[in-house]
């Protein structure tokens, strides 16, 4: 009987989707969530804030209580180890540990890291009576909570993907989660640390349009993390916008968090060298301007020697017609890009790229 009641859930919000003519299904859920009480709640970014930070896609879902299509969205097939935070305000919600398939398309979780840091409201929005859960801090609309789950409390929450943002297990201390790790830790999914040690190096790398570039790197063994922003310039805290007059001096960038146990930073750079063109100056492809420059940002003495070697036989190797154009440069502060760039091409799988990864 669940499992009917599941399928018919579905199809009358697929149907919906479809109806509507768009990607997203807005309805007019209850919007009066936590913070909107005169409680002691932290200030809610203002509209103007909210539309800068978030892409079109997190907007619609958190803001106008927007339902994402289901099986195209980011984290319905993401199987990885790690939380999932409010993609507004950060504050912790969803454990992989409690993740299963639920065959609707949306991430599904049997129950939050903490309920007290959701809250639940009567949604009878599309003719039919359903629970909608928003996060406690932000007031961000998040999904419904459905009594068909698997687990001992019976209960299903179906979250769209734009609500989160989701923080790898590897990284999470670095990131300021790690007071969430110890569940992992006792599945085994992680070491306990010992104090002051190292487990992660950092690489900050340009090669053109950082979607593309992300797409490749976040897919080889031994990444952990990927974050793309705004590095090399002049400019504090650029917008995207602003990058792209090519005023400010910052190329498009990926920040690469990496584990050097499964992959050295010079094998790191030979991935880079594969998947771009560095003999093309402020250029890759249709892709032109100094944003689009091919840089390596080093960020110690030892990666600098590392990035001059592999350049130098990258260089002498005979692959490119052309003498490689990269620069080599000390690393300075990283500006990260709008939420709607991150994990660009894994929300639109279809989307604009001009890197492939070249065999070896």
């Amino acid at each position: 009987m669940r499992v009917i009641k599941l399928l018919i859930t579905v199809a009358v919000i697929v149907a919906i989707s479809m109806f509507s003519g768009f990607a997203f299904s807005l309805h007019a859920a209850d919007s009066t969530g936590a913070g909107s009480d005169g409680s002691n709640m932290p200030k809610k970014p203002d509209d103007a804030t909210l539309r800068a930070k978030l892409s079109p896609e997190s907007y619609a879902v958190t803001q106008q209580c927007g339902t994402e299509p289901p099986f195209k969205n980011a984290y319905w097939n993401n199987h990885r180890a790690g939380i999932y935070v409010d993609v507004v305000s950060g504050e912790p919600l969803f454990s992989s540990l409690d993740k299963f398939d639920s065959g609707t398309g949306w991430p599904s979780f049997t129950h939050p890291i903490d309920k007290a840091e959701v809250v639940e409201n009567t949604d009878d929005s599309h003719g039919m009576e359903r629970t909608e859960v928003r996060s406690k801090k932000a007031d961000s609309h998040l999904g419904h909570v459905f009594p068909d789950g698997p687990g001992p409390e019976g209960t299903r929450y179906c979250i769209n993907s734009a609500a989160l943002r989701f923080v790898p297990v590897e990284d999470m201390e670095r990131q300021g989660y790690g007071e969430y790790l110890a569940p992992f830790v006792a599945a085994g999914l992680i070491s306990a640390k010992e104090p002051g040690e190292k487990t992660t190096g950092t690489a900050i790398l340009a090669g053109g349009c950082f979607w593309g570039m992300e797409e490749i790197i976040r897919e080889i063994p031994g990444v952990v993390e990927t974050r793309v922003g705004y590095t090399g310039g002049t400019t504090a805290d650029p917008s995207y916008e602003e990058v792209c007059t090519g005023r400010t001096g910052h190329a498009e960038a990926v920040e690469i968090v990496f584990d050097p146990k499964v992959i050295s930073y010079e094998k790191l750079l030979d991935f880079f060298f594969r998947m771009h063109d560095p003999t093309t100056k402020n250029r890759q492809h249709n892709d032109v301007g100094t944003q689009y420059r091919s840089a390596i940002f080093y960020t110690t003495p030892e990666q600098k020697a590392v990035a001059e070697r592999v350049l130098a036989a990258w260089d002498r190797s005979g692959k490119f017609a052309r003498p490689i154009v990269t620069e080599i440069t000390k690393a300075g502060p990283f500006y990260s890009a709008e939420e709607y760039h991150q994990d660009y091409l894994m929300k639109h799988p279809n989307g604009y790229t001009c890197h492939v990864l070249r065999p070896e």
